[in-house]
């Protein structure tokens, strides 16, 4: 055996050859390595600037990231993706990819509570004003807009009372008056839905959510067209929004079974909403699945006959009953996140809302009484149990 004339002080830090690979391993492997050799400054400089392909620094871009957004981008149809730390990341990428101070934005009064805190008290923070409204009201949205209105921010899906928007119409209005459309699709993803396809130019998803589907990573997902995507690396980049690679190669395998996911979720949260419309204790039922739910015909446009695996409902009791459901719904977690394999619920007024106004809560018809369903891949005789022991409670 060949003695090794290094000492172990010097052997240990010394950093180790990749062996050539005579086959190519057929799940994608994980780059866990934060930075890359290079062969000299030039090459570095070339990759660093994108004159050419390759990686430096793991903040600037990395192989895990760069295989889950080539897969995003043909799923959603997109000629650029990123892939973000969050959601909330994806979104703060496309803000700030496309404003600056003087820029004005209209958004949904019907967004994720951080993303309504985002729009409507953070960037004005930074000089870019903003305006809440109703936009499934399409003349409200339009009369929203101004000549310095860069960007209509909507969901196509809201969250949490499930109103649909019309992609088509918002993208009209938007190229209209010279402004960009970006959508936010996670209660959709591209397996039900494709924003682009409609009109919208910019599209973001919680990676963490449906496309992921197994509540064990954090990521977010920005994708659209060349021509808008000039500042995105720098913006990535420079405001920190990267995401790790061990959360890339975990999200790249979830996305492998996502449209089974969706197929089977979708088709629960139909029977799940049709169980609970025909309960006494429910008031109300929130599914754009449901003939009497107020865009129901523009679902069934947009979507065909999925209609997403998201139900919200209204207990007459208010808060006491939405307890008394929680409690006794024990086989569903209470989980405030959604798009895991099995059902979870959670209570909008003390999770994803409770930094609004009781006020501003009602004029959204969320009450202390709402509790938003995320239904998973149970079989649906599991998900009407669950939902039947709970109710039993109320």
């Amino acid at each position: 055996m060949k003695k090794s004339s290094k000492r172990p002080d010097d052997l240990c830090p010394e950093p180790v050859d990749v062996p050539p690979l005579p086959t190519t391993s057929h799940a994608p492997p994980i780059f866990p390595s934060t930075v890359y050799r290079c062969d000299d400054p030039q090459q570095a400089l070339e990759m660093l600037s994108g004159e050419v392909a390759g990686h430096v620094y793991s903040r600037d871009g990395h192989p895990n990231a760069e295989m889950l957004s080539e897969k995003c981008r043909r799923l959603h149809g997109a000629q650029q993706a990123a892939v973000t730390s969050s959601g909330m990341a994806a979104m703060s990428l496309g803000l700030f990819s496309l404003l600056e101070a003087g820029d004005h934005v209209v958004f949904s009064n019907q967004l994720y509570g951080r993303s309504l805190q985002l729009l409507g008290q953070e960037i004005p923070r930074v000089g870019i004003t903003s305006t809440a409204v109703d936009t499934c009201d399409l003349a409200a949205a339009a009369d929203a807009v101004r000549d310095e209105t860069k960007l209509i921010v909507v969901e196509t899906i809201t969250n949490p009372m499930l109103r649909v928007s019309d992609i088509a119409a918002l993208a009209d209005i938007a190229h209209g008056r010279g402004a960009r459309l970006l959508v936010d699709n996670t209660f959709a993803s591209p397996g039900i839905f494709r924003p682009i396809e409609h009109g919208a130019d910019l599209v973001l998803e919680s990676v963490t959510k449906i496309m992921n589907g197994h509540s064990d990573v954090l990521l977010g997902l920005l994708c659209g067209p060349d021509e808008a995507w000039s500042r995105v690396p720098t913006v990535l980049s420079a405001w920190g929004f990267t995401a790790a690679p061990l959360d890339c190669w975990l999200a790249l395998r979830g996305l492998g079974t996502m449209h089974l996911r969706v197929e089977r979720s979708s088709a629960n949260a139909q029977k799940a909403a049709e169980f609970l419309a025909e309960s006494e204790q429910v008031q109300a039922v929130h599914y754009p699945g449901l003939t009497g739910h107020p865009d129901h015909a523009l679902a069934m446009r947009q979507f065909g006959d999925r209609h997403g695996s998201m139900v919200a409902f209204d207990l007459a009791g208010g808060r006491a009953a939405a307890e008394r459901f929680i409690k006794a719904a024990e086989q569903i977690p209470f989980c405030p996140s959604l798009g895991e394999l099995s059902t979870t619920l959670t209570h909008p007024t003390t999770t994803s809302h409770r930094g609004m106004s009781a006020a501003e809560r009602d004029a959204l018809g969320i009450s202390e009484g709402t509790i938003r369903l995320s239904v998973g891949v149970e079989s649906p005789e599991q998900v009407l149990s669950a939902l039947e022991e709970g109710l039993r409670g109320v």
